[in-house]
């Protein structure tokens, strides 16, 4: 298992970024969650398999329609990262 943090900055809030994360994740079979933060950016956990993983990380760059990705920063997490959604499903949180 891999499991990764993003965030990702741009126009990436109103534009349905979250709901486009969270159908792409669960797609790939990711567990995990995503959430805006107050700053504007888009904040992701992602956990599963490595190539699924690095195929969601990639995908962030580009984005739904309407959004403007202009940075994705990644990093290594591990599964404290997970607490919220207890590993086994991809949410929503509330903003941050």
């Amino acid at each position: 298992m891999r499991i990764i943090r993003a965030v990702i900055t741009g126009r990436v809030q109103g534009v349905g970024y979250r709901a486009w994360t969270q159908r792409e994740a669960v797609a790939r079979d990711l567990a995990g969650w995503v959430r805006n933060r107050q700053d504007g950016s888009v904040e992701a956990v992602f956990a599963g398999d490595p190539d699924p993983v690095a195929a969601m990380a990639e995908s962030l760059l580009r984005g739904p329609h309407g959004s403007r990705v202009t940075g994705v920063e990644i990093r290594d997490a591990d599964r404290s990262s997970l607490n919220a959604t207890f590993g086994v499903r991809f949410v929503t949180l509330p903003t941050l």
